[in-house]
Protein backbone atom coordinates (compact mmCIF):
# COMPACT_ATOMS: atom_id res chain seq x y z
CA UNK A 1 0.00 0.00 0.00
CA UNK A 2 1.85 3.38 -1.06
CA UNK A 3 1.30 6.18 1.30
CA UNK A 4 1.10 9.62 0.88
CA UNK A 5 3.93 12.19 1.45
CA UNK A 6 1.54 13.57 5.15
CA UNK A 7 1.65 10.08 5.97
CA UNK A 8 4.70 7.87 6.38
CA UNK A 9 4.45 5.39 8.93
CA UNK A 10 7.54 3.90 10.50
CA UNK A 11 7.90 0.38 11.96
CA UNK A 12 10.70 -0.48 14.55
CA UNK A 13 11.67 -3.86 15.82
CA UNK A 14 14.35 -3.98 18.62
CA UNK A 15 15.42 -6.93 19.39
CA UNK A 16 17.07 -8.45 22.98
CA UNK A 17 17.40 -11.40 25.01
CA UNK A 18 15.15 -13.35 27.11
CA UNK A 19 15.88 -14.78 30.82
CA UNK A 20 17.78 -17.68 29.37
CA UNK A 21 20.41 -15.64 27.04
CA UNK A 22 18.10 -16.83 23.87
CA UNK A 23 17.40 -14.04 21.05
CA UNK A 24 13.69 -12.65 20.85
CA UNK A 25 11.72 -9.54 19.76
CA UNK A 26 10.98 -6.79 22.22
CA UNK A 27 9.43 -4.63 20.63
CA UNK A 28 7.64 -4.06 17.31
CA UNK A 29 5.67 -1.04 17.43
CA UNK A 30 4.31 1.40 14.31
CA UNK A 31 4.33 5.18 14.19
CA UNK A 32 2.89 7.78 11.41
CA UNK A 33 5.99 10.13 11.03
CA UNK A 34 4.70 13.64 12.20
CA UNK A 35 7.43 16.34 11.69
CA UNK A 36 10.27 16.39 9.20
CA UNK A 37 12.80 14.39 11.70
CA UNK A 38 11.66 11.05 13.55
CA UNK A 39 14.24 9.28 15.56
CA UNK A 40 14.43 5.81 15.41
CA UNK A 41 17.23 5.09 17.68
CA UNK A 42 19.91 6.53 20.04
CA UNK A 43 23.38 5.36 21.48
CA UNK A 44 25.00 6.98 24.26
CA UNK A 45 28.21 5.89 23.79
CA UNK A 46 30.99 3.32 22.04
CA UNK A 47 30.70 0.19 23.00
CA UNK A 48 26.86 0.21 22.14
CA UNK A 49 25.07 -1.25 25.25
CA UNK A 50 23.28 -3.94 23.83
CA UNK A 51 22.68 -5.98 27.67
CA UNK A 52 19.61 -5.11 29.47
CA UNK A 53 16.22 -3.36 28.38
CA UNK A 54 16.40 -0.90 25.82
CA UNK A 55 15.00 2.48 26.04
CA UNK A 56 11.61 2.23 24.20
CA UNK A 57 10.31 5.76 25.49
CA UNK A 58 10.54 9.10 23.08
CA UNK A 59 13.83 10.02 21.87
CA UNK A 60 15.17 13.90 22.03
CA UNK A 61 15.10 15.67 18.93
CA UNK A 62 18.42 16.90 19.06
CA UNK A 63 20.29 17.17 15.49
CA UNK A 64 23.57 15.71 17.05
CA UNK A 65 23.61 12.75 18.87
CA UNK A 66 25.56 12.27 22.10
CA UNK A 67 28.89 12.51 23.04
CA UNK A 68 30.67 9.62 21.43
CA UNK A 69 27.05 8.10 20.51
CA UNK A 70 25.06 7.61 17.48
CA UNK A 71 21.26 8.51 16.00
CA UNK A 72 19.28 6.80 13.56
CA UNK A 73 16.66 9.37 11.87
CA UNK A 74 14.35 9.74 8.92
CA UNK A 75 14.07 13.19 7.19
CA UNK A 76 11.29 14.14 5.16
CA UNK A 77 12.67 17.09 2.63
CA UNK A 78 9.94 18.97 1.08
CA UNK A 79 10.24 20.94 -1.92
CA UNK A 80 11.35 24.69 -1.61
CA UNK A 81 11.90 25.69 -5.59
CA UNK A 82 8.60 28.64 -5.13
CA UNK A 83 9.99 29.30 -1.72
CA UNK A 84 12.41 32.87 -1.29
CA UNK A 85 15.65 32.89 0.35
CA UNK A 86 14.16 35.48 3.14
CA UNK A 87 11.07 32.42 3.91
CA UNK A 88 14.10 29.40 4.09
CA UNK A 89 16.09 31.79 6.27
CA UNK A 90 13.54 31.87 8.98
CA UNK A 91 12.16 28.68 8.26
CA UNK A 92 15.79 26.86 8.74
CA UNK A 93 16.41 28.90 11.58
CA UNK A 94 13.46 28.01 13.09
CA UNK A 95 13.87 24.25 12.39
CA UNK A 96 17.87 24.30 13.54
CA UNK A 97 16.69 26.03 16.72
CA UNK A 98 14.13 23.50 17.40
CA UNK A 99 16.44 20.54 17.34
CA UNK A 100 19.35 22.70 19.18
CA UNK A 101 21.72 23.15 16.63
CA UNK A 102 21.54 26.72 15.76
CA UNK A 103 25.18 26.38 16.68
CA UNK A 104 26.01 24.37 13.51
CA UNK A 105 24.63 26.76 10.96
CA UNK A 106 27.97 28.36 11.00
CA UNK A 107 28.03 29.90 7.12
CA UNK A 108 24.70 29.89 5.41
CA UNK A 109 25.82 32.20 2.62
CA UNK A 110 25.23 29.17 0.12
CA UNK A 111 21.96 28.60 1.28
CA UNK A 112 20.27 29.23 4.76
CA UNK A 113 19.96 24.89 5.23
CA UNK A 114 23.87 24.57 5.24
CA UNK A 115 25.36 23.44 8.84
CA UNK A 116 28.47 21.32 9.99
CA UNK A 117 28.15 18.85 12.48
CA UNK A 118 31.07 17.61 14.60
CA UNK A 119 29.51 13.49 12.88
CA UNK A 120 29.99 11.18 10.48
CA UNK A 121 26.69 10.61 8.87
CA UNK A 122 25.31 7.81 6.62
CA UNK A 123 22.60 9.27 4.28
CA UNK A 124 20.69 6.93 2.27
CA UNK A 125 17.65 8.41 0.21
CA UNK A 126 14.32 6.56 0.52
CA UNK A 127 12.36 8.13 -1.78
CA UNK A 128 12.20 11.24 -3.90
CA UNK A 129 15.23 13.45 -5.04
CA UNK A 130 17.51 16.32 -2.88
CA UNK A 131 20.41 18.10 -4.02
CA UNK A 132 23.21 18.00 -1.56
CA UNK A 133 25.02 21.86 -1.29
CA UNK A 134 28.79 21.76 -0.75
CA UNK A 135 30.28 25.06 0.01
CA UNK A 136 31.89 24.07 -3.60
CA UNK A 137 29.51 22.12 -5.90
CA UNK A 138 26.35 19.89 -5.71
CA UNK A 139 25.17 16.49 -6.44
CA UNK A 140 21.40 15.04 -7.65
CA UNK A 141 20.76 12.47 -4.83
CA UNK A 142 17.84 9.78 -5.97
CA UNK A 143 16.67 6.26 -4.00
CA UNK A 144 19.48 4.41 -2.89
CA UNK A 145 22.15 6.79 -3.50
CA UNK A 146 24.21 7.24 -0.38
CA UNK A 147 26.28 9.85 0.96
CA UNK A 148 29.19 10.01 3.78
CA UNK A 149 29.41 12.64 5.03
CA UNK A 150 32.17 13.62 7.33
CA UNK A 151 32.04 16.48 9.37
CA UNK A 152 32.02 18.76 6.52
CA UNK A 153 29.39 22.54 6.02
CA UNK A 154 26.80 20.87 4.04
CA UNK A 155 23.22 21.15 2.97
CA UNK A 156 20.08 19.80 1.73
CA UNK A 157 17.21 20.73 -0.37
CA UNK A 158 14.45 18.99 -2.34
CA UNK A 159 14.61 20.57 -6.04
CA UNK A 160 10.53 18.84 -5.75
CA UNK A 161 8.07 18.32 -7.17
CA UNK A 162 7.57 15.40 -4.07
CA UNK A 163 8.88 15.60 -0.75
CA UNK A 164 11.26 13.10 -0.52
CA UNK A 165 12.84 10.86 2.42
CA UNK A 166 16.03 10.13 3.60
CA UNK A 167 17.32 7.91 5.95
CA UNK A 168 20.37 9.19 8.11
CA UNK A 169 22.65 7.76 10.77
CA UNK A 170 25.16 10.32 12.33
CA UNK A 171 28.03 9.29 14.55
CA UNK A 172 29.64 11.54 16.99
CA UNK A 173 33.07 12.17 15.37
CA UNK A 174 36.30 14.64 15.93
CA UNK A 175 38.46 16.16 13.58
Amino acid sequence: MEQSAAEVRVRRIVTGHDAQGRSVIVSDTTTVMDGPLHELWMTEGTPARFGGAPHLGALPLDLEPPKGGTVVRFVRFMPTQEVSMEELEQRFSKVFADIKASHTRVDTRRHPAMHRTRTVDYGIVLSGKVTLLMDEGERELKPFDVVIQRGTNHGWVNPGPEPALVAFVLIDGAD
